[in-house]
């Protein structure tokens, strides 16, 4: 079999079969590539269902308690931006893959969001509108490219910025009110493994560094849930 038939959706099986049919381990150069595109392709697939717990929970119980809407929004600004570069600089789909469907789920979830917050105040309004109007502008990357690079240097910031008011409304409510659980170990989770396909696949250092601050931002509020958490059966002897 030819090298080239080796080849599935830009991963070279090759040298790990060669090395198995030979009796030996695959090398490190060989399989950490092999392993790098798997795990990024294995959170793209993971990534269509991220947020899914978090907008089926507000939608059981009809309410956005505990949510920060501005942390919301400020996500959804990010991930456009970060999609954006990662089509710019035209890197690996395994390496970024998951940003278009996590920015997917982040409108819907804020569209949820503003319909159980009536209501929406004009300055709310205006924010969607200037997303809606700037957005397929920065997607389709028809932006200077220093101006560019500004901006996908500030997304860090933004991200980091957008856990804040959820982190520090968790804190002062001793409560993570309507947050998803599940939603929340994926998002950290996704960051942890992200970082070293970025590695691995030669990102610049500055999409790594989102990663590493996804794990700081999503691990804290992942804690959160657990220390703020009350045991039903605690909470119903409170009530008698």
């Amino acid at each position: 079999m030819r090298a080239g038939d080796m080849k599935f959706l830009g991963m070279d099986f090759s040298c790990a079969f060669q090395a198995l049919r030979d009796g030996n381990f695959p090398e490190k150069d060989c399989i950490l590539p092999l392993i790098s595109k798997l795990l990024g392709y294995s959170i793209v697939a993971a990534s269509t269902t991220v947020k899914l717990p978090q907008i089926l929970k507000i939608l059981k119980h009809q309410s956005v308690r505990g949510l920060s809407v501005v942390a919301f929004e400020l996500e959804v600004v990010g991930y456009t931006i970060a999609l954006a570069y990662c089509l710019h600089k035209e890197l690996p789909f395994s390496a970024y893959g998951e940003l278009a469907f996590l920015l997917i789920q982040a409108i819907i979830l804020v569209a949820i969001i503003y319909y159980y917050s009536q209501p929406v105040g004009i300055k709310t309004w205006l924010r969607a509108l200037l997303y809606c109007a700037v957005a397929p502008t920065i997607l389709a990357g028809q932006i200077d490219s220093v101006l560019f690079e500004a901006l996908y240097a500030s997304q860090h910031a933004i991200f980091f910025f957008a856990r804040i008011p959820q982190i520090w409304a968790n804190y002062t409510n001793k409560s993570t009110g309507e947050l998803s659980f599940l939603t929340s170990l994926m998002n950290f989770g996704g960051s942890m493994v992200r970082v070293f396909t970025s590695i691995q696949e030669k990102a610049p250092t500055s999409v790594v560094l989102g990663s590493v601050i996804g794990i700081v931002t999503n691990g804290t509020i992942l804690s959160q849930i657990i220390i703020y958490q009350k045991p039903r059966g605690k909470k119903e002897k409170k009530n008698e």
